[in-house]
């Protein structure tokens, strides 16, 4: 728990509706402080590091990306800010990349607002609301899914890809990626669009878990 006893959020959500309702529930609470708001992911990367929250509670799913890349990359910069992810749906996909990019907590929006106080209160205490069991069997899957029919597609990478494709999984951004291979960031952005499309996905989220699933089979077999 902060040592002011305040516990600072910020809020991430395009629907105003949705936003302005979790914000009139939290505000009325004495030990929370709604410190910003954003509607898409640009806003909330750009405007959660400056705010300095404890917790940012994120909407999954974003006009332009997703609470997943938020959190990624808002935990790149400052790990003490802890991420509770709020979704409409029930996903595997959306959870296992929600445990890769360092989230303290996944529910849904259909959950009651007495949870949510709850929810907020203990990812700002460090405890970690994500279900062990929905955890384990989202990790099962990704283990014995298999992604030897996906492994074909590696071989279309570069050798410079399959480096920045290592360290997406690593988690690291695009920033910090450019760092450590001593290249522009926008360089680091062109190289990951390519490789992205080469992989026959959209999200960067979606290769980290690709990674991910690469280094669970290996280290079961």
């Amino acid at each position: 728990m902060p040592e002011n006893g305040s516990i600072r959020v910020f809020l991430v959500d395009d629907h105003e509706v949705v936003r302005r309702g979790v914000h009139d529930m939290l505000s009325v609470e004495p030990d929370i402080e709604i410190v910003g708001e954003a509607g898409t992911a640009t806003e909330a990367m750009a405007r959660i590091p400056a705010a300095g929250p404890d917790v940012a509670v994120l909407d999954v799913r974003l006009p332009d990306g997703s609470g997943v890349e938020v959190c990624r990359e808002v935990r790149s910069q400052d790990e003490n800010i802890r991420c509770l992810m709020l979704t409409s749906y029930s996903d595997d996909e959306a959870l296992f990349d929600s445990i890769m990019a360092g989230a303290s907590g996944y529910v849904l929006k259909a959950i009651r607002g007495s949870e949510l106080l709850t929810a907020v209160r203990d990812v700002a205490a460090g405890k970690s609301l994500l279900d062990p069991t929905a955890t384990q069997r989202v990790l099962e899957r990704l283990r014995t899914g298999g992604p030897a029919k996906q492994d074909d597609r590696l071989t279309s990478l570069t050798e410079q890809e399959r480096r920045i494709l290592d360290l997406i999984g690593d988690g690291l951004t695009n920033r910090a990626i450019g760092e450590q291979l001593h290249l522009a960031e926008k360089t680091i952005k062109n190289y990951v669009s390519s490789l992205l499309a080469k992989l026959g996905m959209e999200r960067r989220s979606q290769a980290a878990a690709y990674v991910a699933r690469i280094q669970a089979d290996r280290e079961r077999r």
